[in-house]
């Protein structure tokens, strides 16, 4: 840099947002410089203020929401709303009650539970001599409660925020931030009841919220283990060998069985016999199969998770929800505290074909297009007692409804769909059709308030009529009150029904009873 742009950068510096005479003038007494060296400079100068931002000498920032967050606006919070209802709805028909837990934990508390996905715990600075972690799930949490409070029993949901330091894929509803619907059942109960209940939960609300078809996967943790011993995976690689497996849902076989061989260390023959076994898809049809099993039947984990298919199979048949749970060898849920019966629900494509695919005994099956797991979940026994000083166990099982991935189907649903969403639970408006009725309709708005009617009048003194209206059909407000001098002397108030434009007269007495009658079913 030449010595009048060093000069300009020291005499100007601080200055950018202030161009004042005496940073120019003193360029003068430079021998030599000319008019245009100085007009050139203070372009330089002019350009860099424009980059820097403006004359209040703040930066310019761009207005977003964090990478994998997002705003939600009163349309998109509306069809929330409508999902969260029907979701805690299911909860509380089967007798579950409801918990909180602080949205970050001790570090301590995350760490080593949930596998290859601990390195997407978000970590905080240290908080007065505590390391803390944002929370990753609601299940390990959970398992800190009830260890915390003695608790050996109890069927409880959570719904809160969980953050993860991923990769996010907002179009298909993966987020860094993000809600989770949990229910589980902690409690030692004879086995695979509470199981097939969890399931039947998933069951109700995938089919209330009517997002399409789908199916629900089961599998166990001791049948993939088993699988893994008999084929001849060493016993320290089960769980990075499970996590692999666990991809199967988004890579094809040869890309997984290339991790397997190149990255995991397992030889191609090894390999090989997995992939057998994962491709294997029935109900307790294939559980029976897999107990005769030449290899299969030489491990006992593998035949105790087996028999617990077959039972779970019996009482999924009682629920009357076995057209939509299949029994997959290819299911694996990466993380590590699960023990015993795993699960997750996928939406299946609306207007693709199925897979034609050749079953074991020969016969063409059909597959369904998977398009996302949309609720999670299995039985981690072990947990609990992780928190425990003595080491107590409190067998859990547990479902985690994937509520984002639900949302954004919903959401486009709602775009495509011509019906108008509601925004507010507005009963009725106060209106008038005169001038100087203000008092009069803050009056009356206060009597269906203090009843418990959602009732709303518009911040003018004196509104048209027009408008008032305008206001309730673009709201889909469906009743108005209006009030006018004869209406006061009347004793009554003309109720408005916005969809026909009907009006009637109603005594004041009995307005609150005829707006409860003719919005109940609304």
């Amino acid at each position: 840099m030449n010595m009048l742009g060093m000069f300009c950068i020291r005499a100007c510096s601080g200055l950018v947002g202030r161009w004042t005479a005496t940073c120019v003038r003193s360029l003068h007494a430079f021998p030599g410089i000319t008019v245009d060296q100085i007009d050139e400079e203070v372009s330089k100068l002019l350009q860099l203020k424009a980059q820097l931002g403006g004359d209040d000498g703040k930066n310019q920032f761009v207005l977003k929401t964090a990478k994998g967050t997002r705003d939600y606006n009163p349309k998109q919070m509306a069809i929330r709303e409508k999902v969260f209802n029907t979701i805690i709805g299911c909860f509380k028909r089967h007798g579950a009650e409801t918990i909180d837990t602080p949205v970050f934990e001790l570090k301590e508390t995350l760490t080593g539970k949930y596998g290859e996905d601990s390195k997407l715990i978000y970590d905080l600075k240290d908080q007065g001599g505590e390391l803390l972690a944002l929370r990753y799930d609601l299940t390990v949490p959970f398992a800190r409660y009830l260890a915390m409070n003695k608790i050996t029993n109890i069927k409880r949901y959570h719904i809160a925020k969980v953050y993860r330091r991923d990769n996010p894929a907002m179009t298909r509803g993966r987020y860094r931030e993000f809600y989770q619907c949990d229910f589980d059942i902690a409690g030692q109960y004879d086995a695979m009841i509470p199981d097939a209940e969890c399931l039947k939960i998933v069951h109700e609300i995938l089919s209330e919220l009517d997002l399409g078809d789908f199916r629900i996967k089961v599998n166990d943790r001791r049948i993939l283990d088993g699988m893994f011993a008999v084929c001849g995976v060493p016993d320290d690689k089960f769980r990075t060998i499970c996590s692999t497996v666990d991809k199967l849902d988004k890579m094809p076989w040869e890309e997984v069985k290339k991790e397997m061989v190149n990255e995991k260390g397992l030889s191609e023959e090894v390999a090989d016999q997995i992939g057998e076994y994962v491709s294997m898809q029935g109900g307790m049809d294939l559980a029976e199969r897999l107990l005769q099993d030449q290899k299969m039947s030489q491990s006992k984990l593998a035949c105790a998770g087996l028999s617990d298919i077959k039972l779970l199979f019996t009482y999924l048949q009682l629920f009357q929800v076995t057209d939509k749970v299949v029994f997959d060898l290819s299911l694996a849920r990466g993380l590590d505290y699960y023990t015993g019966i795993i699960y997750e629900a996928v939406l299946t494509q609306a207007g693709v074909a199925p897979v034609t695919t050749e079953a074991q005994n020969g016969a063409v099956a059909e597959e369904s297009v998977s398009v996302g797991s949309v609720a999670g979940g299995g039985r981690y026994d072990g947990l609990v007692g992780m928190f425990d000083p003595k080491g107590r166990k409190v067998p859990c099982v547990g479902v985690s409804i994937g509520i984002e991935r639900v949302f954004s189907i919903m959401e486009q649903k709602a775009e495509a769909s011509t019906e108008k969403i509601r925004t507010t639970e507005v009963q009725i408006m106060v209106a008038s059709a005169q001038k100087n009725l203000l008092e009069e309709k803050l009056k009356l708005v206060t009597e269906l308030w203090n009843a418990g009617i959602k009732a709303e009048v518009m911040y003018k003194k004196n509104p048209k009529l027009l408008s008032q209206l305008q206001h309730c059909e673009e709201s889909g407000i469906p009743l108005v009150a209006i009030l006018g001098e004869q209406e006061l002397k009347d004793g009554v108030v003309k109720l408005r029904v916005v969809a026909t434009r009907e009006e009637v007269d109603i005594s004041r007495a009995a307005l609150i009873n005829e707006v409860r009658r003719r919005t109940s079913a609304a």
